[in-house]
């Protein structure tokens, strides 16, 4: 049996003010745990709803561990489901995506099930008749999931029927999506291709923190950004020549400490909380030939203003995503094993803006997030280094007492110093309460 088993009091102990055990990153039981309580009370991102926008079509994912299917049906609505046969278990669908008509079909014995998980029908149905079938809970089709939640094209589910509703859970941290997809002056978005795919030998705790982590990237990413720079300001070139915009994009990774410290960091409760208030490393991009013209004939001068001005760096919705409205970027998280998490980075075309955005989106996905990336590799060796270490028995206890300020609520929206550790605070603060959620008291 586990250590931890579904004991409130012995998760709770795993997190204090400053520090956090290191079981949080590489205990397989707590993992478990994890995937049964934090996946299940929370509300995780799915998938956009440009990835399906025809009834039959679906995209298959995993909320946790747990393999779903998000799925248009005739309604037009957006179902998710859990990707499981009542009969024998089944996954009902493999590929990654595709559209099933007006019904899934199991590949196993052909029972057959509406795009809203209802079912449909079933071979030979007499064999059934006086076994009680009826009351079985088969009967009730494919599974759907607890909750669902369409919020501007962005779909998010809890696995659990009960549990905070959506509005609660995100509150105010809903205007970094908002500000995302009100930079399209159609305000729209549409998933651009599949992501890029990247599987990292740690924690998936580790990848969330790093998002808001400002006291690295002058240090880590020397080697990567540093050396770009190193190089650009060598070459031979005419006087005044412009930066490419691959420049543009990584260049910022060197700003000084200053510049962070300066950038602020919001945090909203459970869990959610963003780098860049008053500015980021996407605050000095290159204007964009006609898109300010847009989006002025689009929400008026004032409003567009508003839009483009606010230049948020990474919002971190927790449990396991991150966007970068600016830059139209999302990055999922995705939990493997205590050591194991597969990222997946999605970029966004804004729906009626100019072909040149998107082009420098998908310029900082390949430079930044790209398994062949200058600077994500620079992330992935600490990411790793700091999996391996944690088994060390020199020392039990992470810190994250960095600007740590007695007495912190969580309740509470704060705006406070760009390098401050407060986030990460937020985040395991919001960790224990959904772990314990549905957990009943000391089981030892």
């Amino acid at each position: 049996m586990s250590r931890y088993a579904s004991d409130r009091k012995a998760i709770e102990a795993l997190v204090r003010p400053t520090e956090v055990h290191r079981d949080i990153y590489i205990d397989q039981d707590v993992f478990e745990l994890e995937m049964k309580h934090l996946f299940a009370n929370t509300w995780v991102f799915v998938g956009h709803d440009s990835q399906t926008p025809n009834k039959g079509d679906y995209f298959t994912t995993e909320i946790g561990t747990q393999p779903v299917i998000m799925v248009r049906h005739s309604d037009n609505e957006i179902y998710v489901l859990h990707n499981r046969c009542p009969h024998k278990g089944t996954k009902i669908a493999i590929d990654r995506s595709g559209n099933t008509g007006k019904f899934f079909r199991c590949p196993y014995h052909a029972w057959s099930f509406k795009t809203d998980g209802c079912l449909l029908a079933i071979p030979l149905r007499k064999g059934y008749k006086d076994t009680g079938l009826e009351e079985s809970e088969s009967v009730r089709g494919m599974a759907p999931v607890g909750a669902v939640k369409n919020y501007r094209g962005f779909v998010f589910a809890r696995l659990n029927a009960d549990g905070p509703d959506f509005e609660t859970f995100f509150g105010d941290s809903l205007s970094s999506i908002d500000n995302m997809v009100d930079r399209s002056p159609e305000g729209r978005l549409e998933v651009a291709g599949p992501p890029l795919r990247y599987m990292h030998r740690c924690n998936w705790k580790m990848l969330v923190e790093n998002q808001t982590d400002t006291c690295h990237p002058m240090v880590a990413h020397e080697s990567s950004a540093g050396t770009a720079i190193q190089l650009w300001e060598a070459m031979d070139k005419p006087e005044g020549t412009k930066k490419p915009m691959a420049m543009e994009v990584i260049a910022p990774f060197m700003s000084p400490y200053e510049f962070f410290e300066n950038m602020g960091i919001r945090t909203w409760p459970n869990g959610h909380g963003h780098t860049g208030v008053h500015h980021s490393i996407h605050s000095d991009y290159s204007a964009i030939p006609g898109y300010y013209e847009q989006m002025v004939e689009a929400y008026g001068e004032e409003r567009a203003q508003a839009i483009l001005g606010e230049n948020r760096h990474n919002t971190v919705y927790f449990p396991n995503i991150m966007i970068k409205g600016p830059i139209q970027q999302l990055r999922l998280f995705k939990p493997v094993a205590a050591n194991r998490t597969l990222v997946e980075s999605y970029i966004y075309r804004l729906v009626g803006a100019p072909d040149m955005l998107l082009e420098r989106t998908a310029m900082y996905n390949r430079l930044i997030n790209a398994p062949t990336s200058m600077v994500g590799h620079d992330d992935l060796e600490m990411y790793e280094r700091a999996q391996e270490g944690l088994h060390s028995d020199g020392l039990e206890w992470v810190n994250v007492q960095r600007l740590y300020t007695p007495g912190e609520d969580f309740d509470e929206i704060a705006v406070e110093n760009g390098t401050t550790e407060r986030q990460m605070r937020n985040q395991f603060h919001a960790w224990s309460k959904y772990m314990t959620m549905t957990m009943e008291g000391d089981a030892r």
